[in-house]
C-alpha cells in the first residue's frame, strides 16, 4: 500500500492517442479525472456495498476509485483513461458470479479488484479464468483460493493463473494469532466457534492447529448461523467450559452481537478474530462489553507506516463519506496492480493495447513489483502476495489500537 514516488511516473510511452483494439474503446468523454481521452480501460470492483458487510465493502470500492483517480490525473499510463465499474455482490457468491460474467462480457474490463468474501471468490475464479481476465483481491484470506485443496497437506497447487491477491493468508493469520495469545497474552484454554463459511472456519482450523502445538487445550467447538443474533445457548457452554479465551472465525456483523453476549452471562473472557473483525463496527455492534477483544488484521497499522501517508491525506481529500477501513490500503494496492500491469503491457506493445490484453495483463502482474501503501507489492508463483506483515489489535477506549505488528515465527 504505498503509494509515494510511483504516483510521479511517466510512462516512457509514444503520445497521442493509442490504437482502439478489442480491449480498449475509444472515448474522450470517459473517465472524468482524465485530461484528454484517449483509451479507455475499465478496472471493476466486486465487493458487497449493501448490507451487513457493506462497511467494508465501501472501503474497498473508494480506495480503489482513489487508484484510479489518482492514474489519471498523473497520465500514469499516457494515452489511457482509466474508469471503475463497481458492482455490489451482497456477500453472496450468486450474486458474485453474476457480477463477474458481466464484466467478462465488458470488453474494456482488464481486471477486476475484489470481492471481500473467499466464498465469494470460489463462485468467481473460473469464470475470470476462462476469460483471461485478471481478479486481484484486497481481501481473501482462504489459502485454498491460490494453492488449492490440498494446500495443507503438502501439495500445493496454483487452480488459477488469473487469480492474485494483496492480502495474506489465514495460513498466516491463524498462527500467528495462536501464538500471540498463547505466548504473549498467556491463554491456554480457547474455545473454538466458527460461521461454517468458507473465511470462517478456515481460519478457525488454522488457529486450532498452531494453538494445540504450542500446547493450548480446546475445550469446546461450535458452529453458529451468523444470522442468528441469538447466542444463549453457545454462550451458556462457554461459561461453563472453562475457556480463558473465546476464537471466533467469521465476520463482524455476528461477532460483535456475540461478544456483547458473552460478557453480560457473566463469562469476563475476550472474544478474538481476524481480519473479519476488524472494523469499527464491531466496536458498535460490542458495546462496552466488547473492550479488550482482539483481532488480527493483514498488513502494518496504516497509521505507523511512511508509505501510506499519501493515500491516507488523499483519501480524506477526496471527500469519502465511508471510511477506508481494514482493507483500504490494500484495495488501493490491487487497483494499482492492474494499472501498472496495464502500464507494462501498452509499453510493450508500441503504445497501444494488443487484441489479447487480458491474458497480457495477467502475465504482467506475475512480474509486477512497486512499492505500494501496503509496502513492497508483487506475487509469488500462487498468486500470493509477498508481504507477509500481519497486527494484533485490542479493543481499547471506542478505537482499535495496535499492540503487535510482524510476521508469523
Amino acid at each position: 500500500m504505498r503509494q509515494r514516488s510511483l504516483f510521479m511516473l511517466t510512462a516512457v510511452l509514444t503520445t497521442g492517442a493509442l490504437t482502439l483494439t478489442a480491449c480498449g474503446s475509444r472515448d474522450d468523454k470517459a473517465g472524468g479525472d482524465a485530461e484528454g481521452g484517449g483509451t479507455t480501460v475499465v478496472i471493476g470492483v466486486d465487493a458487497p456495498f449493501t448490507g451487513d458487510l457493506s462497511a467494508l465493502g465501501l472501503g474497498i470500492k473508494n480506495s480503489a476509485d482513489l487508484a484510479v483517480k489518482q492514474a489519471n490525473k498523473n497520465k500514469t499510463v499516457e494515452g489511457v483513461t482509466f474508469k471503475l465499474e463497481a458492482l455490489d455482490d451482497q456477500a453472496q457468491p450468486s450474486s458474485g458470479q453474476q457480477n463477474a460474467t458481466k464484466f467478462v462480457a465488458d470488453k474494456n474490463v482488464l481486471g477486476v479488484v475484489g470481492p471481500l468474501n473467499s466464498s465469494v471468490s470460489e463462485s468467481m475464479q473460473k469464470v475470470f479464468d476462462d476469460a483471461k481476465l485478471a481478479q486481484v483481491s484486497p481481501a481473501n484470506t482462504s489459502p485454498t483460493l491460490s494453492q488449492g485443496q490440498d494446500w495443507n497437506g503438502g501439495t500445493k497447487v496454483r487452480p488459477y493463473k488469473a487469480y492474485f491477491r494483496t492480502a495474506t493468508t489465514d495460513a498466516v493469520q491463524g498462527p500467528f494469532a495462536a501464538q500471540y495469545l498463547f505466548n504473549e497474552g498467556k491463554k491456554k484454554k480457547v474455545y473454538l466457534i466458527d460461521d461454517k463459511k468458507t473465511y470462517g472456519a478456515g481460519l478457525a482450523a488454522t488457529f486450532k492447529a498452531e494453538f494445540t502445538k504450542l500446547g493450548g487445550k480446546v475445550v469446546g467447538t461450535d458452529h453458529v448461523d451468523p444470522e442468528t443474533k441469538d447466542f444463549s445457548s453457545v454462550v451458556t457452554k462457554i461459561k461453563s467450559s472453562g475457556a480463558d479465551v473465546v476464537y471466533y472465525g467469521g465476520e463482524y456483523p455476528a461477532a460483535g452481537p456475540f461478544s456483547k453476549q458473552i460478557k453480560k452471562a457473566g463469562a469476563k473472557i475476550p472474544l478474538v478474530g481476524g481480519d473479519g473483525i476488524y472494523s469499527a463496527d464491531f466496536i458498535k455492534l460490542s458495546g462496552k462489553e466488547g473492550e479488550g477483544d482482539l483481532a488480527t488484521s493483514v498488513g502494518a497499522p496504516l497509521d505507523e507506516l511512511p508509505s501510506a501517508k499519501e493515500f491516507v491525506a488523499n483519501y480524506k481529500a477526496a471527500g469519502y463519506k465511508d471510511a477506508f477501513e481494514a482493507y483500504g490500503g490494500y484495495s488501493y494496492d490491487a487497483a494499482w496492480s492492474i494499472i501498472e500491469a496495464v502500464k507494462k503491457v501498452v509499453a510493450d506493445n508500441d503504445g497501444k493495447l494488443p487484441s489479447d490484453a487480458r491474458a497480457k495483463v495477467i502475465d504482467a502482474l506475475q512480474a509486477v513489483s512497486f512499492d505500494g501503501v501496503s509496502g513492497k507489492v508483487s506475487f509469488d508463483e500462487f498468486g500470493d502476495t509477498t508481504n507477509k506483515q500481519l497486527t494484533v489489535y485490542q479493543y481499547k477506549g471506542n478505537a482499535w489500537v495496535p499492540v503487535k505488528s510482524g510476521t508469523l515465527s
